[in-house]
C-alpha cells in the first residue's frame, strides 16, 4: 500500500512539474484593443543640468519594450530618447542579480551582495543619489508602484544586508530625508511588531500624509509621504493614472527648489508579471510607465535643464517575442523562466547630458555618469567624492 501511495505521489508531482515546464514554453498571445497615446518631444538646446529624473522599469528588457511597442501598434514615448546604451547587471557574488543588489548599484555606484540594499558587501551603509542631492541642498523624491520596503525604493532610502527585513527598511524612511515619497506598504508603517508608527513619526518630522490623489493634488508645498496601499499598488487598469499624476505632482513640488532636484520613479510591477509569466498585465504596466515617461519628457523639454535617464535593474522572465501583428497590436511571446535572467538592460537618456549614456558599461557607471556631471569634493565619504554641483 505504501508503495502504491508513493507511486501515485511521484506520478502527480511529476505531472505537475511537467505541466509547469510546458507552461514556461507555451506561446502567450495578447491583443491591445486601445492604443496608448504617444507624442513627439524634442530637446530644446543643450542647457546645464540642474535636475535629474531617474526612471526604472523593474525587470524590463529590450524584449519587454519591443513587445510593448508592437502591442501599441508601433508607438512608444520612449522613442523620443536621444541616446541608448547597455548596462551589465551582475552583482558582486552572483552572475544573475536581484533587485536589491541591482538597485543598490544604481543608487550608490557600488556592486554589492545578492539580496542586500543600500550597503556594501560587508554590510556598511552607502551614500545614495538622494543623499548626494540633499548634500547640495537639492530636493529629492521617490515614486514607486510597489511597497516602499521593496528592494528598489529601499536601495535609495534605506540600508540593510537583507531586503526581506521589511520593518527595519521602513524604519529607515524616518531618517532618509527624502522630500517626496509615494508608494505602498502602509501596514509596515502602522501595523508593526515593534509598536512604532512610522507614519506618525514622519508627520512629526513635517511630512504631509495625503490619503488619496485629491488630497495630494491640493498640497502646494512641503514634504510629502503618500502611502495608499497596505502592500503594492493595484495594476494600472485599477489604479488608473496614479503613477503619472503622482510623478507630475512630485515634479511640481520638487522644482520649487531653485537649486534643483533628484527624482527616482519606478514601474515596479513589470518584475512581478515577469515572474508570473503574465504577458498582458506586464504590457499594461509598461504602457503605464511609458505614458509617465512621455509626460516627464514633455516637462523636461519645457524646463531645458533636466536630464531624464530610463533603465532597468535586470530582466525578469526571459521574454521572447515570437510572433504577432503590428497593425493589429497583437503579440505572441514566450517566457523561458519564472526568475531573473542575466541579459544586459537598455539605458535611455533624454535632455542635457544624454550623450554620455551611449555604449556598453557596468550598471554602477550610471551612478558615476550622473554624479560625474557634478564633480565637487565633499567630506561625506572617502570614495564617493562626487556630489551635486552648485547650480
Amino acid at each position: 500500500m505504501n508503495k502504491i501511495i508513493l507511486f501515485l505521489l511521484c506520478f502527480l508531482l511529476g505531472s505537475s512539474f511537467s505541466t509547469f515546464a510546458q507552461g514556461r514554453d507555451r506561446e502567450i498571445k495578447i491583443s491591445r484593443q486601445q492604443e496608448s497615446p504617444v507624442k513627439t518631444v524634442k530637446v530644446r538646446g543643450k542647457g546645464k543640468i540642474k535636475n535629474v529624473v531617474f526612471m526604472i522599469g523593474d525587470g524590463m528588457s529590450l524584449a519587454h519594450m519591443y513587445s510593448t511597442w508592437a502591442a501599441n501598434k508601433g508607438k512608444l514615448n520612449l522613442e523620443n530618447c536621444q541616446t541608448v546604451g547597455l548596462a551589465k547587471t551582475y552583482c558582486c557574488d552572483r552572475l544573475i542579480t536581484d533587485s536589491g543588489a541591482a538597485g543598490t548599484a544604481l543608487a550608490t555606484g557600488h556592486k554589492t551582495r545578492y539580496h542586500a540594499v543600500g550597503v556594501d558587501p560587508e554590510g556598511k551603509p552607502l551614500l545614495t543619489l538622494t543623499d548626494l542631492a540633499a548634500a547640495k541642498s537639492k530636493s529629492t523624491g521617490v515614486v514607486v508602484t510597489c511597497r516602499l520596503n521593496d528592494a528598489t525604493p529601499a536601495a535609495f532610502c534605506a540600508h540593510n544586508s537583507d531586503r526581506d527585513q521589511a520593518e527595519a527598511l521602513i524604519a529607515d524612511y524616518a531618517g532618509c530625508g527624502v522630500d517626496f515619497i509615494f508608494g505602498g506598504g502602509k501596514r509596515y508603517f502602522c501595523e508593526r511588531k515593534d509598536g512604532r508608527n512610522i507614519l506618525e513619526e514622519m508627520k512629526a518630522l513635517g511630512y504631509q500624509t495625503p490619503e488619496n490623489q485629491e488630497q495630494l493634488n491640493a498640497i502646494q508645498t512641503g514634504k510629502v509621504l503618500a502611502v495608499w496601499a497596505d502592500h503594492d499598488l493595484p495594476r494600472p487598469s485599477v489604479r488608473k493614472e496614479m503613477l503619472t499624476e503622482s510623478t507630475m505632482k512630485a515634479l511640481e513640488l520638487l522644482s520649487q527648489n531653485k537649486k534643483g532636484f533628484f527624482l527616482m520613479v519606478e514601474a515596479s510591477q513589470i518584475d512581478d508579471y515577469g515572474h508570473a509569466n503574465q504577458l498582458d498585465p506586464l504590457v499594461e504596466e509598461i504602457l503605464d510607465f511609458d505614458r509617465t515617461i512621455g509626460k516627464v519628457f514633455e516637462w523636461a523639454a519645457a524646463d531645458g535643464e533636466t536630464l531624464v535617464v530610463v533603465t532597468a535593474d535586470h530582466e525578469t522572465g526571459g521574454l521572447t517575442l515570437v510572433g504577432g501583428s503590428l497593425p493589429e497590436g497583437e503579440i505572441i511571446g514566450k517566457f523561458s523562466t519564472g526568475d531573473h535572467s542575466g541579459v544586459m538592460v537598455p539605458v535611455y537618456a533624454f535632455g542635457p547630458g544624454a550623450e554620455l549614456f551611449t555604449g556598453i558599461y557596468e550598471n554602477t557607471d550610471i551612478f558615476e555618469k550622473i554624479t560625474g556631471m557634478f564633480t565637487v569634493p565633499s567630506v561625506l565619504a572617502s570614495r564617493q567624492l562626487l556630489i551635486w554641483l552648485n547650480t
